[in-house]
This record gives C-alpha cells, sequence and structure tokens, in this order.
C-alpha cells in the first residue's frame, strides 16, 4: 500500500508524492519496530521475519529515502537524526493506516493487540473490571500482561516495546511519558493478630528495625520508599518474596510484618486473619497509567485508556464544610 495514499494532511502535496513513491507500509511498520526495540534481532522475533529480511527492508528504506536511518556500532544501533524524525511520522502513519482498517471493518470490530506493563497488585485487585469489559465487549483485542517493575515499565514504554503500562509510585511526572493518575494508594502495615506489635498503642521506627520485614523485590516503589524511612536498614531483618500472596502468607504464619497497598489486604483484615499495626506511612504513592509522549494512539489504546480511567479511577472525597 503506497505511503502517500495514508498520509493525509499531515505532509504537504510534495512530501506526499515523494514519500509515497519511496515508501511502502510494510517497510515502514519493519522500521519502526526497529527503531522502538533498537534491535534487528529481537524486531525479527516480534514480526516473526528473517532477520535477514528485516535487514533487506530496512536497507531498501535507507536506499529509497537516500538517507541512513541506524548508526551501527558491532552488535549495536542507535537512530540517526533522520531516523528521530521518521519515527515520529511512522508513529502517526501507522496508527492512521490501524485507523482506516478498523474503520473501514465497521461498528466495534476493534481488533489487535495491545502489550501492558502491568504489576500484582493492579493486576489482581483494580484491574479485573476493565479486563471483564474488554473481554465481553472487545473479545478481538488481545491484552497481554507483563509483570514488571515500575522502572523497567517506564524503560518498556520509552523503547516502544510496550504500548502502555501501570505504575505505582511516589512521583507522577516521568520524562518522556504521558501519565495520567488513577488512584492514590494508601499503604499499611500488617503482621499476624499474635505478633508482638500487634498489641503496641504505637509503633516507632526503632521497632520497626528490630523486626522481621517481608518485601517484595528490590526495585518496587513502596518497598524502596520503606527502606529509606528505616536508614538503618542493616539491622533489619528483610525476607524477600516473589509475591504479595505469598508475603501475605508469610505474615499470616507470623513470619515477619510487611507494608502491602491497603486493597491487598482488605480481605485479611476484615477477617481479623492480619491487623494493621498503628504506624503512619511517612510518604504516598500512586496508581498511575502511563505511555510514550508524543506517540499517536490506536484506537484501541485509546479506547483502553478512556476505560482505565473510566473504571479504575478513584476521585478524592468531597471536602468537608468547615
Amino acid at each position: 500500500m503506497p505511503l502517500g495514499a495514508l498520509a493525509g494532511g499531515m505532509f504537504s502535496p510534495s512530501e506526499r508524492s515523494c514519500l509515497g513513491e519511496m515508501v511502502e507500509i510494510r517497510h515502514l511498520a519493519t522500521f519502526h519496530k526497529v527503531a522502538t526495540l533498537l534491535s534487528f534481532t529481537r524486531a525479527a522475533k516480534e514480526l516473526n521475519y528473517a532477520q535477514s529480511s528485516v535487514t533487506t527492508q530496512i536497507r531498501a528504506l535507507e536506499s529509497s529515502l537516500g538517507v541512513e536511518l541506524f548508526h551501527r556500532f558491532g552488535g549495536r544501533i542507535r537512530l540517526t537524526p533522520a531516523g528521530e524524525k521518521l519515527l515520529e511520522y511512522a508513529d502517526q502513519i501507522l496508527a492512521l493506516a490501524e485507523a482506516a482498517r478498523a474503520d473501514v471493518a465497521g461498528g466495534d470490530g476493534l481488533s489487535g493487540s495491545l502489550v501492558i506493563g502491568t504489576m500484582e497488585s493492579v493486576t489482581s485487585y483494580r484491574m479485573p473490571p476493565l479486563l471483564e469489559f474488554f473481554h465481553h465487549r472487545y473479545p478481538k483485542v488481545q491484552l497481554s500482561l507483563r509483570p514488571t517493575l515500575c522502572a523497567e515499565t517506564c524503560h518498556a514504554l520509552r523503547q516502544g516495546t510496550f504500548d502502555i503500562g501501570f505504575l505505582i509510585e511516589e512521583q507522577t511526572r516521568h520524562q518522556g511519558l504521558e501519565t495520567v493518575v488513577l488512584a492514590e494508594e494508601p499503604l499499611v502495615l500488617v503482621a499476624a493478630d499474635g505478633h508482638p506489635l500487634a498489641r503496641r498503642e504505637k509503633v516507632s521506627l526503632d521497632d520497626l528495625r528490630e523486626a522481621s520485614v517481608l518485601v517484595t523485590e528490590a526495585g518496587c516503589a513502596y518497598r524502596d520508599l520503606f527502606e529509606r524511612e528505616l536508614q538503618d536498614t542493616e539491622s533489619t531483618s528483610f525476607l524477600e518474596f516473589g509475591t504479595i500472596e505469598a508475603i501475605k502468607r508469610g505474615v499470616v504464619s507470623g513470619l515477619g510484618i510487611a507494608l502491602l497497598p491497603a486493597v491487598t489486604v482488605a480481605t485479611e483484615l476484615e477477617k481479623g486473619e492480619m491487623v494493621a499495626l498503628p504506624w503512619e506511612v511517612p510518604f504516598t504513592v500512586h496508581t498511575q497509567l502511563a505511555w510514550r509522549r508524543g506517540r499517536r494512539l490506536t484506537r484501541e489504546l485509546k479506547l483502553f485508556i478512556d476505560n482505565a480511567v473510566r473504571l479504575m479511577r478513584e476521585e478524592p472525597p468531597p471536602a468537608q464544610p468547615g
């Protein structure tokens, strides 16, 4: 399909004519994948092409445009200034091509896939209404959930390997990303009912430093903030668990205390299987939705964002009259 037929009003007539003659959508799609992954090998794997085919398409694109799109350094590549400019156009053109395909298909016939960076607490406790909505309303849209830490999610969004991602972090602005805050995520320090700290009227940092603390893996934002508060972490016994569910089982068994999102322990607190310790968390984290700044949103991605905000966002309670 000629590029000029899809470029619409994004280029001048002369640019449309020139690019339309020189570039094909399939070459542009291959370039976009290589440019976002910065890897011919990974691009070939995701596109289900032979690596030689990817290389051939990129060379054909460079030849037709008369510019180099990548600097090559042994086994590594990076975009040239021309490649960076073309990537901005490719984002828009490929999204427009997808929108045209969806419109021609008509109605709610959305399809395709979204790669979503997420984490256990979001997937298990906040996303179910959103996943149920897509499953019943848009069954042809494939949602691929990738469990990752916040820093890894941000990197994958900037590189283009994730379409969108959920974050639980203290900061709400991230370089190169657009974000929307869905909710403040309350944290609670929990212990088994029989734990020595469970009957205290007040728990101090010194008390926490002497306790066994069950934590998620390093790199989790609220774990890192908690460790920063404890400061003298050498005297604190940390037991690292792979999942929140494993941490909860450890707490109930009396292995130690844990700082977790309140939404993840609401059932256990209600049943009396755990108790909330009287320690005021001195920092705040937010559940956020993020995507790469500047990318043109496909219909599927815009639909996901709109409904995540609709179904997952928690508005702050109205201020009480003084």
